[in-house]
This record gives structure tokens, C-alpha cells and sequence, in this order.
């Protein structure tokens, strides 16, 4: 970018805001991507706490819709936790944001195995073991996998 005195916060706001319209970020996100455009100008951080009590930037509308964007791929509890996690997100909040949600782990499993798949039971022990590993790839707990795939 240019000389970084010629950068006013207005801009880094309106920039902010342009990626803020296309979708939810989290602090941490936005934050990354607004360094690497405005060269990390000292006025980012205020500019975010703007944001934010503004209302225009909420972690936790953004882990809402992450866990609901992973559901809807067929992901697991497990697997959406550690891709939180690795995002810098509070797991705290992660943790009260998914008792809200009213996710079946159990049936998430099933409907997932079952488009994969189709056929639920698995014919041999071998195709029942990459059944198996491929929910767990997913973020599904052992008890979920046996739920999906009726392994008594």
C-alpha cells in the first residue's frame, strides 16, 4: 500500500465493512486480513473495537454460523471444535453457542453415512472399518459412529 500517514481509519473501516457484507469474520479474521492490506497501521485494533460496539463485527454470530455452515457439510462436533479452536476462538463461547444450537449429533451421523454410502450396513468387516473411519475423519464420536452405522 502507500505511505501508511495517507491511510485514514475511515478507510480501513470502509474496507473493513466491504469484507464484513460478503460474510461474518472473527475479530482475529479480520484483523489478519486488514494488516495484510493496510500493512499493520496502528489504528486496526481501534477501528475493529469500533466494530464491535457498533455492532457490526460479533465473534459469536460468526462461530453461529460456522458451526451451522460445518453442520450442513456433515461435520462432527469433534472436527468443528478443533477447526475453532485452530481459528483462536474462545471455546467457551463455542461451548454455550453449540447448547443453543439444536444439532442431533446421532442422526447427523446416520444421514451422513448414509449419503456417502447409501447402503448403511456394511457388507464385510473391511467396508465396515472404512465406514467407520471416514465418520471419525468427520468428528464423530465412537458412539455416534456405532448409532449410524447400527454396530451392536
Amino acid at each position: 500500500m502507500s505511505d501508511s500517514s495517507i491511510v485514514s481509519a475511515a478507510k480501513i473501516r470502509g474496507h473493513a465493512m466491504d469484507l464484513l457484507t460478503g460474510r461474518e469474520f472473527s475479530r482475529g479474521e479480520l484483523q489478519q486480513k486488514l494488516n495484510k492490506k493496510f500493512d499493520h497501521h496502528s489504528q486496526i485494533p481501534d477501528v475493529i473495537d469500533r466494530l464491535i460496539t457498533d455492532g457490526l463485527q460479533s465473534d459469536e454470530r460468526y462461530v453461529g454460523a460456522f458451526v451451522r455452515s460445518r453442520v450442513m457439510r456433515g461435520q462432527g462436533l469433534a472436527r468443528i471444535r478443533m477447526e475453532i479452536k485452530n481459528k483462536g476462538i474462545d471455546l467457551f463461547m463455542f461451548d454455550h453457542i453449540i447448547k443453543e444450537q439444536d444439532v442431533d449429533w446421532f442422526e447427523l451421523a446416520r444421514d451422513v453415512a448414509f449419503r456417502k454410502y447409501g447402503e448403511i450396513e456394511a457388507v464385510d468387516q473391511k467396508a465396515k472399518s472404512k465406514r467407520m473411519r471416514f465418520l471419525q475423519y468427520r468428528g464423530f464420536t465412537f458412539d455416534q459412529i456405532n448409532f449410524a452405522l447400527n454396530v451392536e
